[in-house]
Order: C-alpha cells, then sequence, then structure tokens
C-alpha cells in the first residue's frame, strides 16, 4: 500500500488496485510467497474518512443502489486477498486501524513492529466493527472471548499483546518488519510450491469444516496429491548426499 500522506487509509481507488494486484500476483506462477505491507508510518489507518472515493461502475444508479455498490466494493478486498494461492505474510507498523486490521487478518501470517497498533475502529467511529469479513476471521484467530471484547470495546492492541493473544506471531523491532518478511518468505521458498499451496489451502478450509474425520479426509486427499510427486524421494535422496532438496513437483515414477 502506498499512500503514506494518508496513512495508506483505504480509499476506493485503493480498494481497486489492491484488489488488482491480489489477482495478479495470484496468477504469477512463479511467485510462491507474498508479502503485503504499508509505505511510511503505517500499515493502513481504515477508510479514508476525508475522501473515501467514488467506486467503479455506478453511472446510472440510484443513491441506495450506489451505497450497496460501494459497500460491495470495499467489503471484496479481504475475501481477494484470502483467495490467493500463494501464502502471504503481513509485516504490520504502526496503526492497523478498521480495514488495516481487516487486511491484516486476511494474510496468513502476521509479523509486528514494536509500533504496530491495531484497533477495530467501526465501533468507534459511530459504525460497527463487523466489516470486511473481521467478526468471521478475528475469532477463528484469537477466540470468540477476546474477539468480542476487542471489537465490542473498540480498545487499542499493541504489539506486545498482540502477541500474547496469538493475533501476531512475532515482534519484532520497528524496521525489521519487513526484512523479517522475506527472510521468512525466502526460507519458504525452499519447499514445494505446491506443498505451501495446499498447506494453506487446507488450514482455512478445517477452519469452517463440518467435523474431525471431514478435515481428517481432507488433510489425506492433499497429502496423497504430494505424495503422487517426486518431492519425498527427492527430499530423501538429498539427505543422503547432504545437500538441500529442490522440490519441482514433477509427478512420481513408480518402479
Amino acid at each position: 500500500m502506498n499512500r503514506p500522506r494518508r496513512l495508506n487509509a483505504m480509499s476506493a481507488e485503493l480498494v481497486t488496485d489492491l484488489c488488482e494486484a491480489f489477482a495478479r500476483v495470484g496468477a504469477d506462477n512463479d511467485t510462491w510467497v507474498a508479502i503485503l505491507t504499508g509505505a511510511g508510518r503505517a500499515f493502513c489507518s481504515g477508510l479514508d474518512l476525508e475522501d473515501h472515493g467514488l467506486v467503479p461502475g455506478i453511472e446510472g444508479l440510484t443513491l441506495p443502489r450506489i451505497a450497496w455498490r460501494s459497500i460491495e466494493h470495499f467489503g471484496q478486498v479481504v475475501y481477494k486477498l484470502r483467495s490467493m494461492p500463494q501464502p502471504v505474510i503481513a509485516a504490520v507498523h504502526g496503526p492497523a486501524y478498521g480495514g488495516g486490521l481487516c487486511l491484516s487478518l486476511g494474510a496468513d501470517i502476521r509479523i509486528a513492529e514494536q509500533s504496530a497498533v491495531f484497533n477495530a475502529t467501526g465501533i468507534v467511529n459511530g459504525l460497527t466493527s463487523t466489516e470486511l469479513g473481521a467478526s468471521y476471521l478475528l475469532p477463528r484467530l484469537i477466540g470468540a472471548s477476546r474477539a468480542f471484547e476487542i471489537m465490542l470495546t473498540g480498545r487499542t492492541v499493541d504489539a506486545a499483546e498482540a502477541e500474547r493473544i496469538g493475533l501476531v506471531s512475532r515482534v519484532v523491532p520497528d524496521g525489521e518488519g519487513l526484512k523479517t518478511a522475506l527472510s521468512m518468505a525466502e526460507a519458504m521458498c525452499q519447499y514445494s510450491p505446491y506443498g505451501l499451496r495446499m498447506t494453506k489451502q487446507v488450514l482455512w478450509t478445517n477452519l469452517e469444516i463440518s467435523g474431525l474425520q471431514a478435515a481428517i479426509d481432507l488433510e489425506n486427499r492433499n497429502q496423497l496429491l504430494l505424495g503422487l510427486t517426486d518431492n519425498l524421494p527427492e527430499c530423501i535422496t538429498a539427505r543422503k548426499e547432504k545437500r538441500p532438496p529442490v522440490y519441482e513437483d514433477l509427478p512420481r515414477v513408480f518402479v
């Protein structure tokens, strides 16, 4: 996100750009891991209350229909982020307020700099904190009790608390967030891109699946899909040869 003067506040144009970027990166077969961060002093300060812009495709619509089109336009951004096949690391610094909190929730891994501050801002602004998927994602990440309290009180959560309650997986010094995310992404790129994609898919799907047996059945299917590649034999050979494995996701040849 690159609106540093506005603390990367969400406008209709920024949402359009983000959705296009998510689609473009998601379709890039050479990209195995993606990183989301913000330019300047903030990750994202939420909706731009001074100028949130005009959403596309509203010509000829009545005001109620424009309102619905607008809320749908903003509401799609976290779903589009979550739908990317690659794991996404959010490197959060400064304010992650409102929609910024929601964007961080849509990532698969969250790293916070010490300056990071999270806030469900809607309730503070006379609206509701339930936006952009927050009411679905936050309880699943940190539990219902904590999520209800954060979203109903509108209080801020600093980086230390975010790590303690499991909102983020790691806190790093200011200025180290993107570097840490890049290092993590580089390490993940040593693995199979197929394996990364399938692991992400099952993790998210099993957050809403009906029961343990269904979860295991899905895990079995995906493990079998990877087991039919040459990755595991390559891992075994590489260990014997004392070298890093090279995973190419090629079909396994059985003899």
